[in-house]
């Protein structure tokens, strides 16, 4: 099996050794994306809240080419696009520019109101419709966050709709009818650990159509842990340590990694009744079809289906 990791927050400092101010271990990126390649994760999306973290990705991106970026701001730093929300996305569109052969989508954007202690809903919700205007001068897709926001996130969706070509919404933890919603808005769902913690979860994760599902780690974040409801149907496991106690032959315990996409698939097909590889490459043809449309496009109705090699080959030129 091959797979797309849509959501890696790669530039996060426990990829650099750094866990809460204190450094544990040497940066250890290199092994991170060995251990992912050995998975089968043939490209990797580094998601950014910022605009510098937007730079920072873009960094990252260019040293690989399996590497790619997303460009935008996380609704809990929205607050940095204050006064001028529309000046700070003229910024944006510049590194967008910049980085047009590793830039996949606008985001990751949104809003968050479980989290309103660092950004007001005042602050997140202009800051969210600015970021529209990206993707409608780019025509890249949007990587959407979504967190309790009582409707408001899918009435700008909804009134916005027609500014941008398609998005996904991410590390998707609603009910069932928000995410038929998505759906008939011509969305897709990105399905991570967090996404997986209870048998409800589990329904939805089910039900998302084929046609719309991507999978994803959402690293540090969002590991499957021995509570949530899927966990009887992991299968993939790799030696892991504390960080106090780091090897590189081995995960940190409690910092998850693309290579644990492996898991998400696992927990995922089961809950639908599904092979792993059925899953799998519908969610690989879906991420290329919307992140990587020409590519897509030029490899016929099913990428997943080529070699590994000629993929790989296509993420070069």
């Amino acid at each position: 099996m091959h797979f797309i990791d849509i959501a890696a927050n790669l530039t996060d400092d426990r990829f650099q050794g750094n866990y809460n101010g204190t450094s544990r271990h040497a940066p250890d990126l290199d092994s991170v994306l060995s251990r992912a390649e050995s998975a089968g994760v043939m490209r990797t999306i580094v998601t950014a809240g910022t605009l510098a973290q937007s730079v920072e990705a873009l960094k990252v991106c260019e040293t690989s080419p399996h590497l790619f970026s997303t460009v935008g701001v996380h609704p809990t730093r929205a607050t940095e696009m204050k006064p001028d929300p529309v000046q700070y996305c003229d910024r944006l569109l510049d590194v967008i520019k910049r980085g047009a052969q590793k830039v996949v989508a606008v985001g990751e954007c949104g809003l968050d109101y479980d989290r309103t202690q660092f950004c007001s809903k005042e602050d997140q919700i202009p800051g969210f419709v600015a970021q529209f205007s990206l993707a409608e001068k780019t025509g890249l897709p949007m990587f959407l966050h979504n967190r309790n926001t009582g409707g408001d996130f899918r009435r700008l969706i909804q009134e916005h709709r027609n500014r941008f070509c398609t998005g996904v919404v991410h590390s998707f933890t609603g009910a069932m009818e928000e995410m038929k919603a998505y759906v008939d808005l011509g969305l897709y769902i990105g399905i991570n650990g967090c996404s997986l913690k209870t048998q409800e979860n589990l329904s939805v994760a089910a039900a998302v159509p084929l046609d719309r599902i991507m999978l994803e780690t959402d690293c540090p974040y969002c590991e499957i842990r021995s509570t949530h409801a899927g966990i009887s149907h992991v299968k993939s496991k790799w030696p892991a340590k504390d960080k106090k106690k780091y090897s590189p032959d081995a995960l940190v315990k409690g910092r998850s990694e693309p290579c644990m996409i492996r898991q998400v698939c696992e927990v995922v097909a089961a809950a639908r009744g599904i092979t792993e590889e059925e899953l799998a490459r519908a969610a690989f043809n879906n991420t290329m079809k919307v992140f990587f449309k020409d590519e897509a496009e030029n490899m016929g109705s099913s990428p997943y289906d080529l070699s590994v090699g000629a993929v790989q080959s296509a993420s070069i030129t």
